[in-house]
């Protein structure tokens, strides 16, 4: 009898202990569990950002494709006028040399000046239609030129020929008028050689590129709006000069025609 107080003292403490520990635990797994969905989280978090860099990634690796297609297509379209105009000063030079032989070539220099004429002329029409009016003019004969003999008509054609083929080597920027949709106003032109010709209103909220194929404008995009105002400011000195992505007015892949 005298011991079963000890026992039962023993054993309330006991039964204490155990429920101290249980209680122990408890706040542990409660801590774990909440330290594992901190964890669980953060690595969704992680790989929310990995996924979000993954795709940035491969948008810019396809940007980067399509401007490497975009410029190995101008490549070529350039290595292809600069062979017509190699072609070009070797037929200027037999025109030069047969007119060293003048006494020989004399009859036939009045069907050699028609040629000539009619070949700038139906080139400058099919062309981009910029500053047409100044480009016809030198191939029309003027009527200063009534008394010239066919040899200097002759060398005013050649000038002109030249003056044509430097066009296709050049960026040219001016302001003028542009008459669209029954109204005339004026805006800013650029002009990139022969594969783009573009205008810009003098805001800047509008422009267009010239659509050779359809022989017709089309409105640009606010992000080439910025690019012709860039070339506008390469041109004119204004900015230094840097690649400028803009859609072309003719086809990287097609001549644009034959030239004289």
């Amino acid at each position: 009898m005298l011991n079963r107080p000890f026992f039962a003292l023993r054993g309330w403490w006991l039964a204490g202990v155990l429920a101290s520990g249980t209680l122990v635990l408890s706040e542990q797994a409660v801590a774990q569990a909440a330290e594992s969905v901190d964890a669980q989280q953060t690595q969704a978090e992680l790989q929310a950002q990995i996924d979000a860099a993954d795709e940035q990634t491969r948008e810019q690796l396809e940007e980067l494709r399509r401007l490497e297609r975009e410029t190995r297509q101008l490549e070529a379209t350039n290595a292809s006028m600069a062979g017509r105009l190699a072609q070009q000063a070797e037929r200027q030079q037999r025109l030069e040399t047969a007119l060293d032989t003048l006494d020989e070539t004399r009859a036939a220099l009045p069907v050699i000046e028609q040629n000539m004429a009619e070949q700038l002329s139906g080139w400058i029409e099919r062309d981009l239609p910029f500053l047409q009016e100044e480009r016809l003019a030198r191939v029309e004969r003027q009527p200063e030129e009534q008394g010239e003999d066919t040899i200097e008509r002759i060398n005013r054609l050649l000038e002109a020929w030249r003056v044509e083929l430097d066009y296709g080597r050049e960026m040219d920027s001016w302001r003028g008028r542009l008459s669209q949709e029954d109204r005339e106003r004026e805006v800013d032109f650029l002009r990139i050689g022969r594969i783009g010709f573009y205008y810009l209103t003098p805001d800047g909220r509008e422009g267009g590129v010239w659509d050779a194929e359809r022989s017709a404008w089309q409105p640009l995009e606010e992000k080439y709006l910025r690019e012709v105002r860039n070339g506008l400011r390469i041109s004119n000195d204004q900015r230094a000069p840097e690649l400028l992505t803009l859609p072309l007015s003719v086809s990287a892949n097609e001549p644009q025609g034959e030239q004289p």
